[in-house]
């Protein structure tokens, strides 16, 4: 199974400083006098507030130091929690590939300001920033505002019974949407280190009820050109998300079809109200407006055109 996060070896990973001090990096944050600059902000003669900065020194353009600052409103912790979260980390990472907007040295990054910080227990769930990136030919900023959830997974479930060929979909409340969504099973990793294809199944197993033998599993992504990060980027204009899609196919007797179709599932203690449903195949791509499944639909159809996925066997 093809890992589709780049490892961390492979990467320049920048050097982070706070600028007060010059020689503490990144790891010494948990020191309280070093946490960062506070920087005061005179709004009148007795009005003052006080601004949460960081700096940052990327290896690709040592003269320009990055400034990452706090907006109004975004805590100490909720600011700290943010510059140490994997989410921002691998948005640094990604602007330094070889593919990335910092590669050829056309483009500076100035600035970043943290907007919001939503925390999944411990951890950093959604962040948002605006980053202030700059064209050097042009002196001008390109749009830089950045939602970040970070990698996720979902699998294509084909299940072939009495010559039917049918696909498992899960039906969600998606509140950004304000509507019910029919869309593949799905998940986000947790961090870098994550089980990518353990965690396609984890989801599918939570969602449909249905346990995947791992080996039957084909990523789909993977027939991607490298130079793709090989993954799937939904809204790239606005949010980091990538989504490594994968495919599983199996046969089964009618009776399986008919206990999934309208199962209801999910973490409930996590508000997860999730109802499965099983749809014809043929069908499928007129079924749901999910990028997801619109394109595992066309990877799963160029590559079978091509002869690139393994064999179903009885």
């Amino acid at each position: 199974m093809t890992f589709l996060c780049h490892p961390a070896a492979l990467l320049r990973i920048p050097s982070l400083r706070i600028s007060k001090n010059p020689i503490a990096d990144f790891t010494s944050f948990s020191s309280p006098r070093l946490n960062h600059n506070r920087r005061s902000l005179f709004v009148g003669p007795r009005m003052a507030s006080t601004q949460l900065s960081h700096e940052i020194t990327l290896p690709g353009q040592l003269g320009h130091p990055v400034t990452v600052v706090a907006a109004a409103g975004v805590s100490d912790s909720d600011f700290r929690n943010a510059i140490e979260s994997f989410l921002f980390k691998q948005w640094l990472k990604n602007i330094q590939t070889e593919t990335g907007m910092l590669a050829n040295e056309a483009m500076v990054l100035r600035q970043v300001l943290i907007q919001g910080v939503d925390m999944f227990g411990s951890r950093v769930g959604f962040l948002k920033f605006k980053a202030d990136v700059i064209d050097k030919e042009t002196g001008k900023k390109v749009p830089g505002i950045v939602f970040a959830r970070g990698p996720a997974v979902a699998v294509l479930i084909l299940l072939e019974s009495e010559g039917e060929t049918y696909a498992v979909l899960t039906e969600q409340v998606r509140v950004p949407v304000g509507k019910l969504i029919l869309e593949l099973p799905a998940g986000m990793l947790d961090d870098e280190n994550g089980d990518i294809a353990g965690t396609a199944i984890r989801e599918v197993e939570e969602e449909t009820g249905l346990h995947l033998n791992q080996d039957a599993v084909v990523d789909l992504t993977a027939f991607l050109a490298p130079s793709t990060g090989q993954k799937v980027f939904p809204s790239p204009g606005g949010c980091d998300e990538d989504i490594g899609l994968f495919l599983y196919r199996g046969k089964v007797d009618k009776e399986i079809i008919e206990q999934l179709q309208g199962k209801e599932t999910g973490l409930r203690d996590h508000g997860e109200m999730i109802k499965v449903h099983v749809v014809p195949y043929k069908t499928l791509w007129r079924m749901t407006a999910d990028a997801k499944v619109l394109a595992a639909i066309a990877l799963y159809e160029m590559a079978k055109r091509d002869g690139l996925l393994p064999i179903l066997k009885d």
